[in-house]
C-alpha cells in the first residue's frame, strides 16, 4: 500500500479517536459507528485489492471524518452548523441532510473505482455507480430505522434525527441522489478515469 494511502488512513483514525472521546450520547455514537467498524477494514483490504486513487480517497476522508463529527454530537444536534441554521432562518438543523448530499458527491467516486474493473463501459459504470448510491442510501435509512427501534428504542428520535420531519428518510435519500447526480456533470472526467482504471488490471 502507498505512504500516501497510509497517512490518510492514520488521519482518519485519528479524526475518528478524537470524535470518540465524550460523544453527547455515548450509546447513540456507538449505533452510529456500527457501520464504520465493518467498512472501514473492508475499504483498506479492498485498497490493496483495487488500489484506489489519493483523490477518491481523499473525498472518502472528507465524508468519513464528518460522519464521524455528526455521531459525536448527534446529526439533530451539531451544535456546530447552528450558525448556518440561523443564518438563514431555518426551522431545524439541516447537518444531516448536507452529509447525506455529501456521500452522494463525495463517496462516487470512490465507488466508480471499485465497479469499473468489473464492467465493459465507462456509462455502464457511471450508471451502476449511480445506481450504487441510490441503493446505499435507502438501505441505510431502513437499517438505520430497524437499528433504532430494536437496540434503542428510546434513543430513536436522537438516532434517527427527523426533527419532526415525517419524510426526513426520503428528504436524506433525495439529497444523497443530488450529490451523486452531480458528479455525471463531470462524466468526460470519469471516463478517462476509467480507462486509467482498466489499465491496471
Amino acid at each position: 500500500m502507498q505512504r500516501s494511502h497510509k497517512i490518510i488512513y492514520a488521519i482518519y483514525i485519528l479524526v475518528w479517536i478524537i470524535m470518540a472521546i465524550h460523544p453527547k450520547y455515548p450509546q447513540d455514537w456507538l449505533l452510529e459507528n456500527v457501520l464504520v467498524f465493518l467498512i472501514f477494514p473492508l475499504i483498506v483490504w479492498m485498497d490493496t485489492k483495487y488500489k484506489f486513487t489519493i483523490t477518491g480517497l481523499i473525498l472518502l476522508l472528507i465524508f468519513a471524518s464528518l460522519h464521524s463529527l455528526g455521531s459525536h454530537f448527534t446529526y439533530a444536534k451539531m451544535e456546530y452548523f447552528d450558525v448556518i441554521t440561523h443564518f438563514f432562518g431555518f426551522e431545524r438543523n439541516h447537518f444531516d441532510r448536507v452529509v447525506h448530499f455529501l456521500f452522494g458527491l463525495l463517496t462516487f467516486r470512490i465507488i466508480f473505482e471499485m465497479v469499473s474493473p468489473t464492467v465493459l463501459t465507462p456509462r455502464t459504470a457511471l450508471l451502476f455507480t449511480l445506481t450504487m448510491i441510490v441503493s446505499i442510501s435507502a438501505l441505510y435509512e431502513i437499517l438505520e430505522w430497524l437499528a433504532a427501534i430494536l437496540f434503542h428504542p428510546e434513543l430513536g428520535i436522537a438516532f434517527l434525527g427527523t426533527q419532526g420531519d415525517v419524510w426526513d428518510s426520503q428528504k436524506d435519500t433525495i439529497a444523497a441522489i443530488v450529490g451523486a447526480l452531480i458528479n455525471l456533470v463531470f462524466h468526460a472526467r470519469y471516463e478517462k478515469l476509467f480507462i486509467e482504471l482498466r489499465t491496471k488490471f
